[in-house]
C-alpha cells in the first residue's frame, strides 16, 4: 500500500510504501503470551521449590526477556519504507532551486583507516550526479597527518580527469578501486573505441595515484619540499594548532569543475577535551558556516563511499517530497557494505536490523547513524519545528553570541540559516577568504561558554554521538526518513576479524548506554520534550543493550549451577509447564529464521547472527556495561576506539588474492589476549564441566528398572548446557586451536580458575 505524501496532481517525489505485517504480529502475541505465562508459572510453583535461589534468578532474567520482547514487539509492529523517484525532480523542480550541500568526510588515522579509502570516498562524492557549484567537501583530519594531505592534494589532481570521465559515460561506480578491479567489466560502453582509451587512461593514471599514495605512506615525510607541507612539521597529532588548507576552488561557479574542495585538522591541546568525533563534526559545522554555509550537510564516514552516483537525487526527493517537508529534520541513507564475509560470520553487517529500522521509521522516523546522512544546518543549529521561520526573523545578537560563540562571521551565517535568509552567493566563490574565521571557529577553546555539543551541533556525553545527537533532534520534535534505492546508496567496510568486530561492537553499545545518563534519556524527552513514545521505546531498546548480558550470563550459568547442585529451574519433562517452555524455544527460534528468510538471508547467515548475537552479549557487552559503571563512579573515563578499516591491495583488484589459508580461514574467530572474551571462555567451561558431571550421572541410572529416573536429571537443564556450548563453539575449538586462532594459554588458564570457583562455590551451596 502507498501513500502519497504530496497533495499535487503530478506524480510524488516519494512514497511511504507500508507493509502487510499481520503474520509476524500474531507470532509476536503468542510468544509473548508463552512468555508471560512461564512468570506466572514461577510465581504459581514458587512456594513448592526446595531451592528458591536458581528459581528466582531465573524469574528475573525471564522478566527482562520479557520485557525486552515487548520493547521489540512494540518497535516492529508497523513497517514502512520510503520509496524515491529521481527521474521525477527535474520535473518538479529546478535545477537552480536545489540547495547547496556541504558534505563532510572524517577520517583519525591514516594507518587505522587507509588513505586510499578515504580518498576513494571523496572521489565518489566529487563525482555525483550534482550541479559541483553547489557543493563543497571538507575533510576532517582528526590523526593530522601529512599523508592524509598528501594523499588529498593528489587526489584532486586525478579527479579533474576522473570527474569529466564519470559524468561523459555515465560511469555507475565512481569510486575507482570499485570501477576498477576485475570483477567490474564496463560492458555498457563496450563498442566505442574511444571509451577503451580513456578507460585504459583512467586506469592506469588512477594506479599511478595508488603507487603515490603507497610510496609515500613508507616515507617519514610523504613531500619535504613543497612548502604546504612545512606546517605539518614537528607537530604531535594530539597538540598541533589549526590547519585549513583550500585544496581545490570552484572560482567560475562552472558545473563542469571540482567542487570546492577543504582540508581540516582542528587544533588540539592535552589541556582541551577534544570530544572525539562529536568534537570534530561540530568543528566542521562551524568552519563550513563560515566559508559557505549550506543549509544541507551531508556527513560520511572515510570509508563510505557514494555507490549510487544519484544519491543526491534521491536525498532531494525527499527533501523537495513530503508534504510537511519543514517538519523533517535529516534524510538517512543505510549502511551497507561491500565484499563482506561469506554468511556474516562475526554479525556484524547489520543485516538483522532491517525490521528494526523499518518500524522505527513507522514512528518518528528512523535514528541517525553516524554516516551517509543528510541534515538540515538549522536544525543542527537548535532550531524546533515550530520556530519562526520566516525571512523576516530576526534572533537577539547577545543570544548568538551565546549559542554559537565570538566569531561575528558565525554568527551572521547562522542568523541567516536561522531566518532562512538567502545567503549572499558571492561568498561561496572564494572560501579561501574566509580561512582566518575559520582557523578561529576550529580553536579547541572556541566552545567554552556556548552551547556547542548542550544544545547545538553535534551532542556531547556519549561514545555514539550519532545516535545521541539524533534521540535530541528528535526530542525538539522533528522527523527524518530514511530510504534504500536501488543501486544502495553508499557502501563501506565492515571489520574483517573478530577482535575488530568486538571492539566497534564494545564501542557501540558502551555509547548507547551512556545516552541512559545523559539529559536526553528518552523517557524524559517523552514525559519534557516532543519524543514520541514509541520513538521512546525504540531509543530505550537500544539504550539497554549494555544491561543485557547481566541477565544473558545468570541465564547460562543457571543450567550448570542446577546440574552440579541436582536442583532444578525448569519443570520435567512429564510436567505440562514443560511444553510452554518448550514453546517459547521453539517459537521464537522459528519465528527469527523466518524473518532471516524473508530478508533473503542464507540459514548459515541467520545462524551468525544468532550465534555472535549471544557471544557478544556475553563479552562485548558485558564490558560496556562495566565500562559505563566505572565512569559514573568517576574511576575511569571511556575511549572512543577507532575501528581498522580492511582493505586490500590495488594490485589484487579487491579480489583477495591472498594467501589461500588465510583466504580459507576468513571467517574464523582469531583471538588476542584482550580480556574481553574472558567471559564467554569462563560460561563455556562452566557447562563443559556440568555436562560432564550429567554423562557420569546418566551411566549411573539403571535403565532396565527405572527408565523414568532418567527424566529427574534435569534433561532441560543438560538442554540448555548443550545449547550454551552450541553458541561458543568457535571458543570451544579455540580452546585447542593454535596461533591466532587459538585462545592464549594465559586466558585458558585465568578463565578455567574462575570457572573452577564457580564449581566449588555451587557444591558449596549444596
Amino acid at each position: 500500500m502507498a501513500i502519497n505524501t504530496h497533495e499535487s496532481t503530478s506524480p510524488p517525489l516519494q512514497e511511504t510504501v507500508v507493509h502487510n505485517n499481520n503474520t509476524a504480529r500474531a507470532i509476536e502475541i503468542v510468544e509473548l503470551s508463552l512468555l508471560v505465562s512461564v512468570l506466572v508459572y514461577r510465581v504459581v510453583y514458587f512456594e513448592e521449590q526446595d531451592r528458591y535461589l536458581p528459581w528466582l534468578l531465573a524469574f528475573v532474567c525471564e522478566s527482562w526477556f520479557t520485557f525486552n520482547w515487548i520493547l521489540s514487539v512494540c518497535i516492529k509492529w508497523n513497517q514502512c519504507t520510503t520509496k524515491t523517484y529521481p527521474e521525477r525532480l527535474l520535473d518538479r523542480v529546478k535545477e537552480s532551486e536545489f540547495p547547496d550541500v556541504d558534505m563532510f568526510v572524517t577520517t583519525a588515522d591514516p594507518v587505522l583507516e587507509a588513505s586510499i579509502l578515504t580518498m576513494n570516498t571523496v572521489l565518489s562524492l566529487l563525482a555525483v550526479d550534482y550541479p559541483s557549484d553547489k557543493l563543497t567537501l571538507y575533510l576532517s583530519d582528526d590523526g593530522c597527518s601529512p599523508l592524509t594531505f598528501y594523499s588529498l592534494v593528489e587526489t584532486i589532481k586525478f579527479a579533474k580527469v576522473w570527474v569529466p570521465f564519470c559524468k561523459k559515460y555515465n560511469v555507475q561506480v565512481r569510486a575507482p578501486f570499485r570501477y576498477f578491479n576485475s570483477k567490474s567489466t564496463p560492458l555498457e560502453h563496450d563498442s566505442s573505441h574511444q571509451f577503451q582509451q580513456d578507460w585504459k587512461k583512467m586506469k592506469k593514471e588512477y594506479g599511478e595515484l595508488y603507487k603515490k599514495i603507497d610510496v609515500a605512506a613508507e616515507r617519514p615525510f610523504p613531500c619535504d619540499r613543497d612548502p604546504d607541507f612545512g606546517v605539518f612539521s614537528g607537530l604531535h597529532r594530539s597538540d598541533h594548532p589549526t590547519i585549513i588548507k583550500v585544496v581545490s576552488e570552484n572560482k567560475e561557479g562552472n558545473p563542469t569543475h571540482l567542487p570546492h574542495v577543504i582540508y581540516i585538522s582542528r587544533e588540539k591541546s592535552p589541556k582541551h577535551q577534544h570530544h572525539y568525533k562529536a568534537g570534530a563534526m561540530n568543528v566542521l559545522a562551524r568552519v563550513s558556516g563560515v566559508m559557505t554555509n549550506a543549509p544541507l550537510m551531508l556527513n560520511v564516514d572515510c570509508d563510505m563511499y557514494a555507490n549510487n552516483p544519484q544519491v543526491f537525487l534521491h536525498a532531494m526527493c525527499m527533501v523537495f517530497g513530503f508534504k510537511n517537508e519543514e517538519n523533517y529534520a535529516f534524510f538517512q541513507f543505510p549502511q551497507a557494505f561491500y565484499d563482506g564475509l561469506k554468511d556474516d560470520p562475526f554479525g556484524n553487517q547489520l543485516a538483522n536490523f532491517f525490521y528494526t529500522v523499518n518500524g522505527i521509521s513507522s514512528c518518528q522516523g528512523t535514528v541517525y547513524s553516524g554516516t551517509n546522512c543528510f541534515h538540515r544546518r538549522k536544525v543542527m543549529y537548535g532550531s524546533s519545528p515550530n520556530d519562526t521561520t520566516k525571512s523576516d526573523y530576526t534572533i537577539n545578537n547577545e543570544d548568538l553570541h551565546k549559542i554559537f560563540g565570538k566569531s561575528v562571521e558565525l554568527r551572521e551565517s547562522a542568523a541567516q540559516i536561522l531566518s532562512e535568509s538567502n545567503p549572499n552567493i558571492k561568498r561561496r566563490s572564494s572560501p579561501s577568504n574566509f580561512i582566518e574565521d575559520a582557523i578561529h571557529v576550529a580553536s579547541c577553546s572556541y566552545e567554552y561558554g556556548t552551547s556547542w555539543g548542550k544544545q547545538v551541533g553535534w551532542l556531547y556525553g556519549s561514545t555514539t554521538e550519532d545516535l545521541l545527537t539524533g534521540l535530541g533532534i528528535h526530542g525538539r520534535g522533528w522527523r527524518s526518513a530514511v530510504t534504500s534505492p536501488d543501486p544502495l546508496a553508499f557502501l563501506g567496510c565492515a571489520p574483517a576479524t573478530y577482535p575488530s568486530s568486538l571492539k566497534q561492537w564494545k564501542r557501540w553499545v558502551t555509547g548507547l548506554f551512556e545516552i541512559l545518563f545523559t539529559d536526553k534519556n528518552p523517557l524524559l524527552l517523552t514525559i519534557k520534550g516532543n519524543l514520541w513514545f514509541r520513538q521512546a521505546l525504540g531509543y530505550l531498546f537500544f539504550s539497554l543493550w549494555a544491561v543485557r548480558p547481566i541477565f544473558e550470563l545468570s541465564y547460562a550459568t543457571l543450567p550448570a549451577y542446577c546440574i552440579i547442585t541436582g536442583s532444578h529451574f525448569l519443570p520435567k519433562i512429564d510436567e505440562q509447564a514443560f511444553l510452554i517452555f518448550m514453546g517459547v524455544f521453539v517459537i521464537y527460534n522459528l519465528y527469527s529464521f523466518w524473518e532471516g528468510r524473508r530478508i533473503g538471508l542464507s540459514v548459515r547467515t541467520w545462524w551468525n547472527l544468532q550465534r555472535m548475537g549471544r557471544v557478544n552479549a556475553m563479552t562485548g557487552s558485558l564490558f560496556a556495561f562495566l565500562r559505563v559503571m566505572l565512569k559514573l563512579m568517576g574511576l575511569s573515563n571511556t575511549v572512543f576506539e577507532v575501528t581498522q578499516k580492511e582493505h586490500k591491495s590495488n594490485d589484487d583488484g579487491g579480489t583477495g588474492d591472498d594467501n589461500d589459508n588465510d583466504s580459507k580461514n576468513a571467517g574464523r574467530l582469531t583471538y588476542d589476549k584482550s580480556p574481553v572474551i574472558m567471559p564467554g571462555v569462563v560460561i563455556l567451561l562452566i557447562n563443559m564441566i556440568a555436562l560432564i558431571n550429567s554423562v557420569l550421572r546418566l551411566t549411573k541410572v539403571d535403565y532396565s528398572e527405572n527408565w523414568m529416573g532418567v527424566g529427574g536429571l534435569g534433561l532441560g537443564e543438560m538442554f540448555c548446557s548443550v545449547c550454551v556450548l552450541v553458541y561458543f563453539w568457535d571458543f570451544l575449538k579455540g580452546l585447542f586451536g593454535s596461533g591466532k586462532y587459538g585462545i592464549p594459554f594465559s586466558t585458558i588458564l585465568k578463565s578455567g580458575a574462575l570457572a573452577l570457583l564457580f564449581v566449588q562455590a555451587c557444591r558449596n551451596s549444596f
